[in-house]
């Protein structure tokens, strides 16, 4: 396995991560983000990363539109198709999206519209060397769960999954569960922690400073064979300027402890 992080996509994030010690960044162009200033800087992230070494492991889009009442929305398919590009060009093997639900259709339906949209991702990808993963994040997103999974993923054998234990915490399943019965479609996991109290979320501390038994959830991953990368996300609200820099290399120190 592969310690990296989330981080803006820019040169400096590269040398930034390379003086950490870290081998990879993860991008995520999510809904909102000005694309064309993404893809126009390209050139220069391919540069940073053989200057560094620093590899990209993932790109990822969150929150987006990608199904109506009437099917697949084409311009979002066509976004997803330039990110796969993307990752092509900068060596990057995993894209990572979601699919929104529409209330007013069927569960089944939803579910028939996901595994179009999917499947077109993935014979777009495979080409290209750049596999296809939904996020176990609920954020305009209902493939996040093993009901879905069981139903599209089933499906579909190419589809991975990024998989991060805070979101299940949050949703009220087992994380250990999931990982065990799942982890062999794991393509990209998310590292943070997650504390929750009384019955609620209350922040999302540095991993190794909070509830998730990350031991136990790195056993499994090993007994799974997973070589993917652990992507660090610095998400709190508390944790940012100087204390989440502390933060981010707590992170670094405690989980490099259960690489071999």
């Amino acid at each position: 396995m592969k310690l990296g992080i989330i981080a803006s996509p820019e040169a400096a994030s590269f040398h930034q991560a390379q003086a950490k010690g870290l081998e990879f960044l993860e991008f995520c162009i999510n809904v909102g983000s000005d694309m064309e200033a993404f893809l126009s800087s390209i050139p220069g992230l391919k540069q940073a990363s053989e200057e560094t070494g620093v590899k990209v492991a993932s790109i990822g889009r969150w929150g987006s539109d990608r199904i109506s009442a009437e099917g697949i929305v084409e311009e979002e398919l066509q976004t997803s198709y330039r990110l796969i590009d993307t990752a092509a060009e900068l060596g990057c093997s995993n894209f990572v999206c979601g699919v929104n639900y529409i209330e007013e259709l069927s569960f089944y339906a939803n579910a028939s519209f996901a595994i179009d949209y999917f499947r077109k991702l993935i014979e777009y990808g495979a080409p290209k060397g750049v596999q296809i993963s939904a996020y176990n994040c609920s954020w305009n997103n209902f493939v996040d769960n093993e009901l879905a999974w069981k139903v599209i993923h089933g499906h579909l054998p190419e589809l991975g999954i990024k998989f991060d234990p805070s979101h299940s915490r949050y949703a009220g399943r087992d994380y250990l569960k999931e990982a065990r019965d799942w982890g062999s479609r794991f393509r990209h996991i998310h590292i943070k922690g997650s504390v929750i109290i009384d019955g609620q979320r209350f922040d999302d501390p540095p991993a190794g400073m909070d509830q998730t038994d990350w031991g136990t959830f790195m056993a499994v991953l090993y007994g799974h064979g997973y070589s993917g990368g652990l992507s660090i996300e610095p998400h709190s609200h508390n944790w940012h300027g100087e204390l989440g820099d502390k933060g981010v290399q707590f992170t670094i120190d405690y989980m490099t402890r259960f690489l071999f």
